[in-house]
C-alpha cells in the first residue's frame, strides 16, 4: 500500500534499488545532493546534477522536463553518504517558462521499486515564489533508510538552495546546472502550447478578412496599416456602428432592434470527430484520422499526432524500465546466489544462474509483447493518419502536393522532418512546429556521429545542408498565403549557388542572394532596423503608424557558410536577430559547421543554444519533453527526380505575381 506523506513525515523502505519518479505541469529540472550524517554537501562531486548526471548509486536526468525518473541504489552509495536530498528546480532564464512555483500545478514526487510499486508519494503544495524546493530526502539511520516528505522551497533558486546546505561553491555549481540545462533544451522539440479557452477559438496567425463596411477594397501592398497579430498586434474585429458608438442597431426601418454588442462573436461549435467504423467485440477499435480533440480538421490532425509522438515515447519508456527491471533482479539473484561459496562451483551455481538467467528472459519477453502490442496499434494509426494529413504536414512524396494551391490563411504547424526510435523503427512521427515560428533553425552543415564513411567530404556535407535548408525554406512559403512570407539569402562566397537554384529559378526571393561583406551588411542592416521599428511601434503602442511601404509580411533570412563574410558588427547583428527577431516578424535559418566559428569562444554559444538544431542527414540529437528519450531525427528531403519542389514554387511564385491562390 502506498503512504501517501505530508510535508515531515516520513516513511521506512525495505527496498535498496529504487526508482523516484517525478510529474510536474512544467519542464523542471531535478538534482540530487549526497549529504553525510551531519546532512553536509562535501563538495561538487556529491551532487548529481545535469551536467553530471550520474554519481555511484545515482542517476538523474540529462534535461528539463515534466517528467523525471531517478534511480538509486542505496547499497551502491558510499559509506560516508547518509542521507540524498531530492531537489527540484524552474530552468532558467525563467522568460522561457513559469517565473515561479506557484504558478504551475504542485510537483508530484513518488519513490517506487523497480517493478513499478509505489512505496511512498508527496505532492509539493504550499509552493508560491519559490523557483527551487527540497522536494524529499532518503536518510539512513541506525542502519535503516528512510524516505521524508521535506517541501522546503528557495524563492532565490538552486543557488540559494545549495548554499543553504552549505555546499562550497554553491553559485558556480548552479551557474554549471543552468548552463547544461540550456544545452538540452535546445536540443528539445519544444511541446505544443495549451489549447485555448473556449472564448478564443481563432487563429492569430491569420489576417482578418477587410468588411465591405471598411471600404476601399483591398488595401493596396506597402500601405500603411495594422501590424499583423504575429507580432503582438490584435486581430480587426467587426466594424463599428455605423453612427460610431458600440450601441444597438436597427436593421430597417421599422425593423427589430438588436441589441447584441457588435464587436462580440460566439464561436460555432465544433464539428464532430469522424466515428470509428464498428469493430467485433473485444477487438480493438480501428483507428480514424483526425479523432483527437479540435475545432477543425487541421487542430485534430495536430493534436493526433502529438498525441502518437507522447504515447510512443511513453511505452518505450516502460519497456525500457522493464528491460532495466529484469537486468537488476538478475544482477541481485546471481548476486546472492555467488555469495555462498558453494554455489560458485558445480552443477547448483549452474543451474542457479540458468534459472535467473530465464526468468529474465522471461520478463523481457512480456514487456516486448506490450510494447509490440502499443506499436501495432501506432503503425495502425500512422496508416490512416499519414494519407489525411495537410499540406504543410505532409512529406514530400505526398499525392497532396500534387494538388497544391496557395493557402488563404497559415496553418497551425509545419512539418519539419521525422523522428522515431530504435525500439520503434516502423513508425516515423512527423515532427510538427507551431507557427509563427519562435526560433531560428540551424542547419548542422559539420560532421555527425552518425555518418559512416560515405559522407567523409566536408563539401558534400556542405551541400546537403543547404539543399535541406532550401526544402525547409519551400515549404514555408508554400503554407503561407500569397505575399505573407519572404525570403532572404545571405550566400557570401556564392557557395551555395547549386543548392539555391530552385529558389532563384522560380523567383521567389525577395532579391538575388547577397554576396560578399558588402552584401552581408546590406541585408543585417535592413531586417535590424525593421526588427527595431516593429519593437518601438509596440512598445509604444502604435501599432497602426508604421512607415509607408512598411512590408508586414513575415521574414526569413538564410544565412550559408556563417562566419564567413561576417565581421564583428554583422555577428551582433546576427545576434540580435536570433534573439529579438520572431517577436518582429524575422526568422532565421542557419546553414552552418559550429567548428569554423570555434574562434570566437564562448561568444556564439547562446547564439547555437537559441536556434533548433536540424541534420541534414538522420541523427539522434533531438529529445521528447515527455521522458528525455534521444530520437534519432530525419530531414525532409524531396524524393530523387522528383518534380514537385519546382512546381510547387512556380505556383507560389504565381500567386505572387498575380495576387490569386
Amino acid at each position: 500500500m502506498t503512504a501517501e506523506l505530508v510535508r515531515g513525515q516520513n516513511h521506512p523502505l525495505s527496498q535498496s534499488r529504487l526508482e523516484i519518479r517525478v510529474s510536474a505541469g512544467t519542464p523542471v529540472v531535478t538534482v540530487a545532493a549526497l549529504g553525510d550524517e551531519d546532512g553536509r554537501i562535501h563538495g561538487v562531486e556529491w551532487v548529481a546534477h545535469p551536467g553530471s548526471p550520474t554519481q555511484p548509486g545515482l542517476e538523474v536526468s540529462r534535461q528539463a522536463a515534466a517528467d523525471h525518473r531517478l534511480a538509486v541504489d542505496l547499497d551502491a552509495l558510499a559509506d560516508a553518504v547518509h542521507r540524498v536530498s531530492v531537489l527540484l528546480a524552474l530552468p532558467a532564464p525563467a522568460g522561457q517558462g513559469p517565473a515561479r512555483f506557484g504558478a504551475v500545478a504542485a510537483p508530484f514526487v513518488a519513490v517506487t521499486g523497480l517493478d513499478g510499486t509505489e512505496v511512498a508519494s508527496y505532492t509539493v503544495t504550499g509552493l508560491e515564489a519559490e523557483t527551487a524546493v527540497v522536494a524529499l530526502e532518503l536518510y539512513r539511520r541506525q542502519g535503516a533508510w528512510k524516505v521524508r516528505a521535506v517541501g522546503q522551497g528557495y524563492a532565490g533558486g538552486l543557488a540559494e538552495l545549495l548554499t543553504d546546505q552549505a555546499l562550497p561553491q554553491a553559485r558556480q555549481l548552479a551557474g554549471s546546472i543552468e548552463e547544461a540545462v540550456a544545452r538540452g533544451l535546445a536540443r528539445s522539440v519544444q511541446a505544443p502550447p495549451p489549447r485555448p479557452s473556449e472564448g478564443d477559438r481563432s487563429r492569430q496567425a491569420a489576417t482578418p478578412a477587410r468588411h465591405p463596411d471598411q471600404g476601399g477594397g483591398t488595401a493596396p501592398r506597402g500601405a500603411p496599416g495594422p501590424v499583423p497579430p504575429a507580432y503582438g498586434g490584435q486581430p480587426a474585429g467587426p466594424p463599428a456602428h455605423p453612427g460610431g458608438a458600440a450601441g444597438p442597431s436597427a436593421a430597417t426601418a421599422g425593423g427589430p432592434i438588436d441589441y447584441s454588442h457588435p464587436r462580440r462573436r460566439k464561436a460555432a461549435p465544433p464539428s464532430p470527430p469522424p466515428a470509428a467504423p464498428p469493430v467485433p467485440p473485444g477487438q480493438p477499435a480501428q483507428p480514424v484520422a483526425g479523432d483527437a480533440t479540435g475545432w477543425s480538421m487541421e487542430e485534430r490532425l495536430y493534436n493526433q499526432v502529438w498525441g502518437m509522438f507522447e504515447d510512443l515515447a511513453r511505452t518505450t519508456a516502460a519497456y525500457r524500465s522493464a528491460v532495466d527491471f529484469a537486468e537488476s533482479r538478475m544482477d541481485k539473484e546471481l548476486e546472492q546466489v555467488l555469495s555462498d561459496p558453494r554455489n560458485r562451483i558445480g552443477g547448483q551455481g549452474d543451474a542457479a544462474r540458468e534459472a535467473a538467467r530465464a526468468r529474465q528472459a522471461q520478463l523481457v519477453d512480456r514487456a516486448r509483447e506490450a510494447l509490440d502490442r502499443d506499436l501495432a496499434q501506432l503503425v495502425a494509426e500512422a496508416e490512416v493518419v499519414e494519407p489525411a494529413l495537410p499540406p504543410a504536414y505532409a512529406r514530400w512524396d505526398n499525392p497532396v502536393w500534387h494538388a497544391y494551391r496557395v493557402p488563404m490563411e497559415i496553418p497551425m504547424a509545419l512539418r519539419l522532418g521525422d523522428l522515431r526510435l530504435p525500439e520503434a523503427d516502423r513508425i516515423r512521427i512527423p515532427m510538427l512546429l507551431r507557427l509563427p515560428l519562435e526560433r531560428g533553425l540551424w542547419i548542422d552543415s559539420g560532421r555527425t556521429d552518425a555518418l559512416d564513411e560515405s559522407f567523409t567530404d566536408a563539401h558534400d556535407m556542405r551541400r546537403l545542408a543547404m539543399e535541406t535548408a532550401v526544402a525547409h525554406a519551400a515549404r514555408l512559403l508554400a503554407v503561407h498565403p500569397a505575399g505573407e512570407f519572404t525570403v532572404h539569402v545571405v550566400d557570401p562566397a556564392g557557395s551555395g549557388a547549386q543548392p539555391l537554384v530552385p529558389l532563384t529559378r522560380s523567383g521567389v526571393l525577395a532579391a538575388p542572394p547577397a554576396q560578399g561583406a558588402a552584401g552581408v551588411t546590406d541585408v543585417l542592416s535592413r531586417l535590424t532596423q525593421r526588427v527595431d521599428l516593429v519593437q518601438m511601434a509596440l512598445r509604444g503602442g502604435a501599432a497602426d503608424s508604421l512607415p509607408p511601404g512598411f512590408d508586414t509580411s513575415q521574414q526569413l533570412l538564410i544565412v550559408n557558410d556563417f562566419p564567413h563574410g561576417f565581421d564583428d558588427r554583422a555577428v551582433n547583428q546576427l545576434r540580435y536577430l536570433a534573439d529579438e527577431g520572431p517577436s518582429g516578424g524575422v526568422h532565421l535559418m542557419m546553414v552552418a559547421d559550429r567548428e569554423e566559428s570555434a574562434g570566437y569562444g564562448p561568444l556564439l554559444d547562446p547564439l547555437w543554444r537559441s536556434l533548433l538544431r536540424l541534420t541534414p542527414v538522420a541523427d539522434s540529437h533531438l529529445a521528447d519533453p515527455w521522458v528525455g528519450h534521444a530520437w534519432t531525427y530525419e530531414p525532409p528531403l524531396v524524393p530523387p527526380g522528383s518534380q514537385v519542389l519546382q512546381q510547387v514554387l512556380t505556383r507560389v511564385a504565381e500567386a505572387r505575381r498575380t495576387g490569386r491562390p
